[in-house]
Order: C-alpha cells, then structure tokens, then sequence
C-alpha cells in the first residue's frame, strides 16, 4: 500500500461536512456510513482506510447547497475539494458517482464509492422497519432479501448497489461488510 496525502485531514472533512450539511443531520449520517463502508473496503483492496473513507464522508458536501438540482450534485462537490487541494483521486471518485454527470466509473475507488453510498440507503431502511430500529437487530439475510424487493428502499439502486460484483466482491459479502461497518459506528448514526 502506498500511503497518498489525501489533502484534508479526517477532522477537517467532518468539520466542512457538519458546516455544509447542516441543515440535513440525515445526510451527514449518510456521509459517516458511506466513510465507514469505504474505510472498511479499502484493505480489500490494499488502500488505506483513511484515504478512500474520506471520499465517501465527503461525497454529498454539495447537496444542501443544490437543493434537488442533480444535474450539478458532485460536480460542484468535486470542483470545490478540488480547490481546497483535495486529492485527485478522491476527487474523481466523488465526480463520478453521480450518474446524472454522464461520467463512466472507472476505477475500483469509484465503483466501491457509488456502491457503498448507494448500499447505506438500503441498509438504513431495513433497520428502521425493525422494532427497535437498531442495526444490531439487522441480519445480512434481511438486507439480501430487501435488496431483491424492487418496490422497497426504490431510491437505493440495486445496479449500482450491484457494482460491487465487477470489483471482485460478492453481493453477499458486501451486504455483510457494509452493515457490519455501519453497526460498528450506530450510535453516530442513531441506529
């Protein structure tokens, strides 16, 4: 693994994150579960955790400010980190993530983004049809069986969920390490 200077501490990607998210305390939980199932991929690929878990803390920052216009959301996301000496590749990674962008992924690091992003959606909405509404209710066979439910969490796109496969990680196993890294962070996500 060689280590890259991401161009943003952790600390200063949370601070811009609760600044600019503000308004949504929803999104910036979404944006921890996105880190947290990034940092939890990266040594799959032998990457640091630090590294591709910013991307996705990072990868929404631009949605408050845009309101419902997602022909603009990650670019103007990518252009800002960019400015502030955010590294290329995270940079990148959250460009394309947005499909409405028209910019193909790539890269391992931007299919693993649009995956774990799109995953905690899913992941969320199982939990909260639970009593208790807590990830540690949740099972991975319950996920798997909601993933295959079209009508149910409709906004968390299996395709891109699916994104997972061509990047060498079973379905299946993504579902258990994602839920596993959000379960490990619940009380920072009030699940």
């Amino acid at each position: 693994m060689i280590a890259k200077n991401p161009g943003i501490t952790r600390d200063e990607a949370l601070a811009l994150v609760r600044e600019k998210l503000a308004a949504q305390p929803n999104l910036i939980k979404h944006c921890l579960a996105a880190e947290a199932i990034l940092r939890a991929l990266a040594p799959r690929f032998d990457e640091a955790p630090e590294f591709w878990g910013l991307a996705g803390l990072l990868h929404d920052v631009d949605l408050v400010e845009l309101g419902d216009d997602m022909s603009r959301h990650a670019a103007v996301a990518a252009d800002f980190l960019a400015a502030r000496g955010v590294h290329p590749e995270i940079v990148e990674a959250i460009r394309r993530h947005n499909d409405a962008l028209g910019f193909p992924r790539q890269s391992t690091f931007d299919h693993a983004l649009a995956a774990a992003e799109t995953v905690t959606g899913l992941i969320v909405a199982t939990a909260l049809v639970y009593p208790d509404k807590k990830l540690a209710s949740v099972k991975t066979k319950s996920v798997a069986k909601r993933y295959k439910e079209k009508h149910f969490a409709a906004g968390a796109d299996r395709a891109i969920i699916a994104e997972c496969e061509p990047i060498g990680i079973p379905l299946a196993e993504f579902l258990e390490l994602s839920l596993r890294a959000m379960t490990e962070i619940a009380d920072q996500l009030g699940l």
